[in-house]
């Protein structure tokens, strides 16, 4: 038997390898319904038939210690069949070794674990309910809370604090370009979930999102051709975009375009601080690991990928440093960033 921390660790990593390696996996729970008193010998019997059915290499432990128990079952076959075949081997198991009226008290479910796509990483499906019971801890919820609030007030605070930069950026957009002031785009956030993000326009009404296309599909690649000045790395946006107007170029060095942005951040669609929101049809791309900086954490303003000098980095580094992020979030780690991001800006290093 592993115990609920160590268990929950195994079936974060067991999902991260599944992802990598494009292998699916089966999580059988066995729980107790709600207000049931359960005697530690009724769960002996309990464990005593989960493990009467699980393989050598599978992984018998608690989910949630004195209500869950839960079978890790590795490189199997997760197809509907199967499935049928392990949740009714389980309930024989159980039937043998509990009576009639105390097998009542327990529910069955299987979880069927396959590495994400487009069609799954989208606003209707969002994230497996395996996938959030996994970050619904009392730490990681305390976390999560702490987090918002930073958020929230912190935000509100800039919002009416650049209020009048807001208003000279909107004529400067106007005087330049004909035009609305703001620019909404939809992008994939938190749990795949869609939203409308804002940014002070920088480009030219009607531009032609083709060019974009290309360049973010040979940056997932890795086959986007070198940029910059310093023409060592391919940069995370295009050099020289026809697109962009002439304020916009000084926008977007200046990062100011992504003031709006603080509306996302107060609303609850973004963060202060986590990866960058990605467009679908970026999604569409990803490998299957990728997947996991937009199911792992809310996305973010600013961010570790982009304090640590973006354009030296390839795209896989941008999604490791995203996922280093979201394994361990703290309102320090938080802080730091934040306080990392003026420099990145001026340096040109982090500018979007």
């Amino acid at each position: 038997m592993i115990e609920e921390n160590l268990f929950r660790d195994v079936l974060l990593r067991e999902r991260r390898r599944a992802d990598r390696f494009e292998q699916p996996f089966v999580l059988v729970l066995v729980s107790l319904k709600s207000d049931v008193f359960c005697d530690p010998s009724t769960w002996a019997s309990v464990i005593e038939a989960l493990d009467a059915v699980k393989r050598e290499t599978d992984l018998l432990g608690w989910y949630e210690r004195g209500a869950s128990l839960a079978v890790l079952l590795p490189e199997i076959d997760a197809e509907v069949e199967m499935i049928r075949e392990i949740e009714s081997r389980v309930q024989v198991a159980l039937a043998c070794r509990l009576d009639a009226e105390v097998r009542e008290d327990f529910s069955v479910r299987i979880y069927r674990h396959t590495p994400p796509t487009p069609v799954t990483v989208d606003a209707s499906q969002g994230t497996d309910p395996l996938l959030r019971d996994l970050h619904r801890s009392r730490r990681a919820r305390a976390r999560a809370a702490l987090k918002r609030g930073l958020d929230v007030v912190a935000s509100g605070s800039l919002l009416l604090l650049v209020s009048p930069l807001f208003l000279l950026i909107a004529i400067l957009v106007k005087s330049k370009s004909p035009g609305p002031v703001f620019f909404r785009q939809s992008r994939v956030g938190e749990h795949g979930k869609l939203f409308t993000m804002l940014k002070f326009r920088t480009m030219h009404v009607h531009a032609d999102n083709a060019i974009h296309k290309e360049f973010v599909s040979q940056l997932i690649k890795g086959t986007a051709p070198e940029g910059g000045d310093s023409g060592k790395a391919a940069p995370f946006k295009i050099a020289n975009d026809p697109r962009v107007t002439t304020i916009g170029r000084l926008l977007r060095k200046t990062s100011l375009d992504e003031l709006p942005q603080l509306w996302n951040v107060l609303r609850g669609d973004m963060s202060l601080v986590g990866p960058r929101p990605p467009l679908s049809y970026e999604v569409e791309q990803y490998k299957p690991w990728h997947y996991r900086r937009v199911l792992e954490a809310k996305p973010g303003i600013t961010g570790l990928w982009q304090v640590s000098g973006r354009s030296r980095t390839t795209f896989d580094d941008m999604v490791r440093l995203d996922l280093r992020y979201a394994k361990n979030p703290t309102a320090w780690e938080d802080i730091k960033i934040l306080a990392a991001t003026p420099k990145a800006v001026i340096s040109g290093k982090g500018a979007c």
